[in-house]
């Protein structure tokens, strides 16, 4: 597929930008507003469902979408996502309950899905490789503006209008970068053909969400966890089956195999499930717990999102002086050292030092994925780039997949051993955050729960830093000789 040059590109780029911000304002906003919602709608132990599904439909579909867009155009791929993510945005804004909340969260994680790696394919094809530093930074301004605006916006809308708002407001940013797309994106008519592995697309989802349902269900007497974890080890042993069939597979075994690879994925999968542990439970413990507001909660998650990019700048910098793997180890020690604040986290203690971890794992993020997509990089030809490009990112949104999965159940285990308040106590609680008084019990009980899961942070932190001092050495031009040769 070949899009058109100049003029259209800035205009192209700008439409990237308004779809990307979608995308990213998601990860501050709804964790902002989430213990009012939740505290609304109730059903507490499906707290972690909320993020997990749009993860969960997000990665099963991104590279279906990526294929998709090979084989139909990334124009009619782009649009197609943007309305999905929109439609997905308006309903979530009139759930009347948790289930219909998480049912509409998925199609917005299938619209992520279409928008995100299209998004940053358009780019590629646009921009050569020597403009796409300058390109990057751009789009990386709009993580660090959406850490910004997230949480101000997030505790704005719970203090002054009702919280479907925070979805709402997706709707004029969405028809704006819909309508950059269908009035500058331009295409030629040629076109690769492409098998796309829609079955394993499927059986990855069956299995993942039985996953979820087993670990949600996990502090519940009855069958259904048992149920789950069966169709769940069935559904993995089918997809496993398909993937080595497929022509065209949606995971690349021979590729995920190699040790650069693979092991760089695991830190990176790792790495996932560290970061959405911290913003799934972190709004709810500073509002909660400490009392503070939605707007206080959102801006201890602002330090994370502003650190990241920063700590990749550095990184980039210096990848020639200190080499790719000394990177990524030391963006990996910075994780454990930043949950470390977590930990030490209790009730009456001040959100800054929540913000200085939050700051300090933005930090190490920030090194380990600059430093993970260079290595996966220039650990394959020219000819597999792509695909391992794409196999990190799936890695990442698996990892925040079952890292929101698994801590959520954690904290629901925690909260029905503990057995000292009730759902409703808990549930009033959410409702009025900040603004709750009494309710000590509720507030302990809650408080001690949460930090089990500040715990499992801490500890797949350690394994994310333990995964990556086994990542091989790999030479940083490398990729750069093997595209010359190509």
């Amino acid at each position: 597929m070949v899009l058109a040059l100049p003029p259209s590109r800035p205009l192209v780029l700008a439409s990237v930008m308004a779809a990307s911000f979608m995308i990213a304002i998601e990860a501050t906003i709804v964790s902002t507003a989430m213990p009012q919602i939740v505290g609304h709608l109730g059903n507490l132990d499906l707290y972690a469902w909320v993020f997990s599904s749009f993860l969960l439909a997000q990665t099963a579909t991104t590279v279906v979408f990526g294929k998709l867009a090979d084989l139909y155009g990334r124009k009619s791929i782009l649009l197609a996502g943007i309305a999905i993510f929109l439609a997905g945005s308006v309903l979530c804004g009139f759930a009347w309950s948790m289930p219909s909340l998480i049912a509409f969260r998925l199609l917005q994680g299938i619209g992520a899905g279409a928008i995100q790696p299209v998004s940053m394919t358009v780019v590629g094809d646009l921009y050569a490789a020597h403009e796409r530093g300058r390109v990057q930074g751009y789009l990386a301004s709009v993580w660090g503006v959406s850490s910004v605006v997230g949480p101000l916006a997030g505790g704005l809308i719970i203090s002054h209008v009702s919280w479907a708002w925070i979805f709402w407001i997706n709707v004029p940013v969405g028809i704006a970068a819909a309508a950059g797309f269908h009035l500058f994106l331009r295409e030629s008519a040629s076109r690769e053909k492409r098998s796309v592995d829609v079955l394993g697309a499927l059986l990855f989802t069956v299995a993942i969400a039985a996953l979820m349902l087993a670990l949600t269900e996990a502090s519940r007497a009855g069958s259904v966890a048992l149920v789950s974890a069966v169709v769940c080890l069935v559904g993995g042993a089918l997809f496993v089956w398909q993937e080595r069939r497929a022509r065209d597979p949606m995971v690349a075994f021979a590729l995920w195999a190699r040790r650069p690879i693979a092991t760089t994925n695991a830190a990176t999968l790792l790495s996932g499930m560290t970061i959405i542990g911290l913003t799934t439970f972190l709004p709810m413990y500073v509002q909660v717990v400490l009392g503070y507001s939605a707007l206080v909660a959102g801006f201890t998650l602002t330090a994370t999102v502003l650190g990241w990019p920063i700590g990749a700048t550095l990184a980039a910098r210096n990848f020639a002086r200190f080499g790719l793997r000394p990177t990524l180890v030391f963006g990996s020690v910075l994780l454990p050292i930043g949950a470390l604040a977590f930990v030490a986290l209790a009730p009456g203690g001040s959100p800054w030092l929540a913000g200085a971890g939050s700051l300090m794992l933005g930090f190490g993020m920030g090194f380990l994925s600059t430093a993970a997509i260079v290595i996966i990089q220039d650990s394959v030809g020219w000819a597999e780039r792509g695909s391992a490009t794409a196999a990190n990112m799936f890695a990442r949104n698996l990892g925040s997949t079952l890292g929101a999965t698994m801590l959520g159940a954690a904290l629901n285990l925690s909260l029905a051993r503990g057995g000292a308040v009730s759902a409703e106590q808990v549930r009033h609680l959410l409702d009025r955050g900040a603004q709750a008084v009494g309710d000590g019990d509720a507030r302990l009980a809650l408080g001690q729960s949460l930090h089990v899961t500040f715990w499992g942070v801490l500890l797949i932190a350690v394994a994310t830093m333990l995964a990556a001092f086994l990542v091989p050495a790999v030479d940083l031009h490398q990729g750069l000789r093997d595209e010359t040769a190509t």
